[in-house]
């Protein structure tokens, strides 16, 4: 069981990706793992055929227990280590994604598909065979979606849950079993519309709080936190953002995050002390900036999974990963990498009208960005009152790397290259 996050202490398996026998290379994805804070695409960390299962499905275990076993490739395959060979009947249904639980009821899965293992072949009305797992085939009879019409991208073409999701993004949302969601009352949506299995909403949003609460206290606890702040000239950025956007499609303009998240990963890599780790043996630079950005979820609870390489993206590549990372935070489909890689973090509340954000910082990293409402306001500059647009930022940084000195020169390279936009 992997480390999804510097709080993680334990996670459950909720879907297997791949099956005995299947061989697998470094960095396919062999399982979907449920953490406090979302679920997450496991992928292997090395070549080998997979032997078997040492761990059920929705069985708790603590970070660095094995939960799968891996042959050398030539190397005859153990038969079934643990006595897992294949996947374990599950005794309820693995969790899906907080808004699963706003979908409207649909009919129950029959009994032997409840308890088949994961991917076995399943015939179709059209007596085609189709592999896929239990919480695919769970979600394909939520969403009235026919496996015979999805494309498996698993081992041996098997359909995953991701799969489902992304035919059900581009199929007719009006199947004929399926009850429109308008046509629900809401007495249809309550718990007991829900496998029980389903952890609700609230159950997930309040397991993730008291992760992010404990991780927080013990940042407070242990880090000496300093804070900067100023006032940032956005007039460049502002015009710079118009004139790009005036032939673009809205689902394609670009954001003033778009601006300053690239602008904050730039500065990270220019001023030492603020992109790295704190460790044992003191502050650990990191070669890269994986820019941390705290996404809300709709289901409560909040997120910070990291845009890798931050300050090598282009603006308009930033957005887009931006949108994507967004979108897949808020449907519970991290990989571990983005959960665990970040060496900086940007919070943001200026959407909800928040003119300043004091952050506390994410350990073992050593600082976090701060990111206000971005308005016009009155500005004056040499002897003349005139309107800019402007925001206000912020600095938490970690005393035991950095001062006050090192944090106004990063507040300072902030403001450098949102005057200068273009080289973005």
């Amino acid at each position: 069981m992997p480390s999804l996050g510097a709080d993680m202490e334990h996670g459950k398996v909720v879907e297997w990706l791949v099956h005995p026998g299947d061989t697998v290379h470094q960095g396919d994805l062999i399982a979907v793992v449920d953490t406090d804070k979302t679920l997450m695409d496991v992928e292997s960390f090395e070549d080998g055929v997979v032997g078997g299962y040492l761990v059920d499905l929705s069985e708790t275990v603590p970070v660095g227990t094995p939960i799968l076993s891996l042959a050398e490739p030539g190397e005859e395959v153990p038969p079934g280590d643990g006595g897992r060979a294949a996947p374990p009947a599950p005794q309820a249904a693995p969790p899906v994604p907080p808004e699963s639980a706003l979908l409207p009821a649909a009919p129950a899965p029959p009994a032997e598909a409840a308890g088949a293992p994961a991917a076995v072949p399943r015939p179709t009305p059209g007596g085609r065979r189709v592999r896929s797992s239990p919480l695919a085939r769970r979600l394909a009879a939520q969403l009235g979606i026919d496996l015979a019409a999805v494309t498996g991208t698993g081992q041996q073409g098997s359909i995953s849950e991701a799969d489902v999701r992304r035919a059900a993004a581009g199929a007719p949302q009006e199947p004929a079993t399926a009850v429109p969601p308008a046509a629900v009352p809401p007495a249809a949506v309550a718990p007991a519309a829900v496998p029980a299995a389903v952890a609700p909403a609230a159950g997930r949003a309040a397991s993730l709080r008291a992760s992010l609460g404990s991780l927080m206290a013990k940042s407070k606890g242990t880090i000496p936190h300093y804070y900067v702040s100023t006032t940032l000239d956005l007039s460049r950025m502002g015009a710079l953002m118009q004139e790009r956007n005036v032939a673009r499609p809205v689902s394609d303009r670009l954001v003033p995050a778009a601006f300053l998240l690239k602008a904050a990963a730039v500065a990270a890599r220019d001023v030492p002390g603020m992109n790295g780790f704190w460790t044992d043996d003191g502050f650990a630079p990191s070669e890269h900036v994986h820019l941390g950005v705290a996404v809300a979820l709709r289901g409560g609870g909040l997120v910070a999974p990291a845009l890798l390489d931050a300050d090598g993206l282009s603006v308009d590549e930033l957005m887009q990963r931006l949108r994507d990372l967004v979108a897949r935070a808020r449907a519970g489909r991290l990989a571990r990498t983005e959960m665990a890689s970040a060496t900086i973090t940007a919070t943001s509340l200026g959407d909800l009208g928040v003119e300043a954000v004091f952050g506390v910082i994410v350990p073992p990293q050593v600082a976090m960005v701060g990111l206000g409402r971005v308005a016009e306001r009155p500005w004056a500059e040499n002897g003349m009152l005139g309107v800019r647009m402007a925001a206000t930022a912020t600095l938490s940084a970690d005393h035991r790397v950095t001062d006050g000195l090192g944090g106004s020169r990063y507040l300072n390279r902030l403001q450098e290259l949102l005057l200068t936009p273009e080289d973005l």
